[in-house]
This record gives C-alpha cells, sequence and structure tokens, in this order.
C-alpha cells in the first residue's frame, strides 16, 4: 500500500463484468478529476493465445485437463507484483494489451490473441487493475498487500457462466460446446485460485439474479438489471454510513451487519455512492502527504 502513489485492483472472474464496473470507476475518475493509470490482468498472461492452446495440450500429454488462464503458471504475476511496487514507489510502470477480438486489432495495429507493445504509465493519481489476479497470492507473490482499495465483483456461479457464454460466443465466435470446454477446464483453478481472492477485498459486489438459471447452458438471455438484486458485503463496515445508503437507495435492506442488499438496476447508483468517497479519501490523503 502506498499514500502516495496509491493502487485500486477490482478482482473478478471471466465473464463476471469487471469491464462494465471499470467503467462506473472511470465515470467517478472524470467526474472527481482523477488521472489514472490503468493496468488490464489480461496483460500478464504468460501466454499468447495460440501459445496458450500448445501449453494446455502439453499439460494434457501429462494428464493434466485443467491448465488455464487462472492457474497462476499461466501468468506473469512476479512482473505485474514488480510493477505494482514499482508504481508504489515512484508512480511509474509500464503495461501492455492483450487483443482479443477484431475491433482491437484494428485499433491497434496487431493480430487477434498477441499482446501489443509495452508502454509506460502516464503521471497519474493512481493505479487501476482490473482482472483475474488482483488479489491474489501464492508461495511467490502477495498481491493483494500492495492494493489500497480492493473490490470483487462476483455474480453468482450460474449468471457468471451464463454472461460468459453470451460474451464468447457474440464476441468471440465461440459455440456453446467450446465455452462449456473452457468452464470445466478451469473449475479446479477457479476454486484453488479466483475465490479466494473475494475473502481478501474490502468490498465485495455480487449479482444474484431473482429468475430461474438453473441451467445456464441452455439460457437464451442474460437476466436484466431488473431481474437481480444486488449483495454488497463490507469485509469492515466501520465508517460506512448505511442509513444514509438505504434512504438513498430506494428498496434496499440490510441482511447481514456488513451487506446491503439493493435492486440490481441501482448497481450504478450504488457503486457511485460507496465508492466516490473512498476514492476521494485517497486521492485526498495522497495530496495533502505531496
Amino acid at each position: 500500500m502506498s499514500v502516495q502513489h496509491p493502487i485500486i485492483s477490482i478482482t473478478g472472474s471471466s465473464g463476471a463484468g469487471t469491464t462494465s464496473v471499470k467503467r462506473i470507476f472511470e465515470l467517478i475518475f472524470r467526474r472527481e478529476q482523477v488521472s489514472a493509470a490503468f493496468i488490464e490482468g489480461d496483460a500478464f498472461h504468460r501466454y499468447d493465445r495460440e501459445s496458450m492452446k500448445r501449453r494446455i495440450a502439453e499439460e494434457e500429454t501429462t494428464g493434466n485437463r485443467h491448465f488455464s488462464h487462472f492457474n497462476p503458471e499461466a501468468n506473469e504475476l512476479e512482473l505485474l507484483e514488480s510493477i505494482f511496487e514499482e508504481f508504489g514507489r515512484n508512480g511509474t510502470g509500464r503495461t501492455r494489451t492483450y487483443v482479443h477480438d477484431d475491433e482491437e486489432a484494428a485499433v491497434l495495429g496487431v493480430p487477434q490473441g498477441r499482446f501489443s507493445d509495452w508502454r509506460e504509465f502516464a503521471p497519474s493519481d493512481l493505479l487501476f487493475y482490473e482482472g483475474l489476479h488482483g488479489c491474489a497470492v501464492t508461495d511467490r507473490v502477495d498481491l493483494a498487500r500492495h492494493a489500497d482499495l480492493k473490490i470483487g465483483v462476483v455474480p453468482v456461479i450460474n449468471l457468471e457462466w451464463i454472461q460468459k457464454i453470451h460474451r464468447d460466443k457474440a464476441t468471440r465466435g465461440y459455440s456453446t460446446e467450446a465455452v462449456m470446454d473452457t468452464i470445466l477446464r478451469r473449475m479446479p483453478d477457479y476454486v484453488r485460485h479466483i475465490t479466494p481472492q473475494f475473502s481478501r477485498t474490502d468490498i465485495n459486489f455480487q449479482r444474484v439474479p431473482i429468475v430461474d438459471t438453473s441451467n445456464p447452458f441452455v439460457a437464451r438471455w442474460i437476466p436484466t438489471p431488473d431481474e437481480s438484486m444486488l449483495v454488497i458485503r463490507f469485509a469492515s463496515p466501520r465508517g460506512i454510513d448505511f442509513p444514509y445508503l438505504l434512504s438513498m437507495i430506494h428498496d434496499s435492506f440490510m441482511s447481514r451487519a456488513n451487506s446491503i442488499v439493493v435492486p440490481g438496476n441501482k448497481l450504478d447508483l450504488a457503486m457511485q455512492l460507496i465508492l466516490t468517497p473512498l476514492i476521494l479519501q485517497i486521492v485526498e490523503r495522497k495530496r495533502r502527504n505531496s
């Protein structure tokens, strides 16, 4: 953690909705005139798309049918931690972009499934990470210790799968069967390496559908925000003005002493009410010590 050069880390699985949450943070940053350097977790994959396919095939020959991007060994987490450390000390660092689709390829001039060149951060008030491993702790790295604010984005598992299936089919051209295979391959790593991070976060936002999602693999539509509730859990509720939040968010209620439940269509409002003062506290602390 760093007063001078703070880090905000958003952690969520593939298909969890971290990109939508990132857009809300960007809105807050613009409104409050906070400059941020951005890291996408996919930029720190160890392999490009073709190399990852080869590595998966190699692992399968040894009997390991579960090697995935969720696994720390498939990512440059030591490098990511070194960049967190560098930013915390000096406010400097570098990142790159993993090119997911043709739209990104056209913008960056890099083929789909490859990485862009590394680029240095512009001067900024804080570093914002969004990806799979923002709170990862292994025998070699401890990314969670570097973040000043840690957010988990965690839809219930069936909803997460529905979102991933629809996204991968619509934007990446995958079949339902191909996405199912990916989900099954990733499951052990999801349990071992993704879910433990949500016990290290300061706040978790978990979307829960209130319609039937019993079989996510045949769902024709993603449940809408109006068909969902949002459970917001605070690791430390001290200092959170729950009466204010309840008064500002219609139809919200407390489910536990550290948890508030709000209608799914109030995600944007809830995040702005909760996160804006936290971001301003971080930035004000930085500016007081500059």
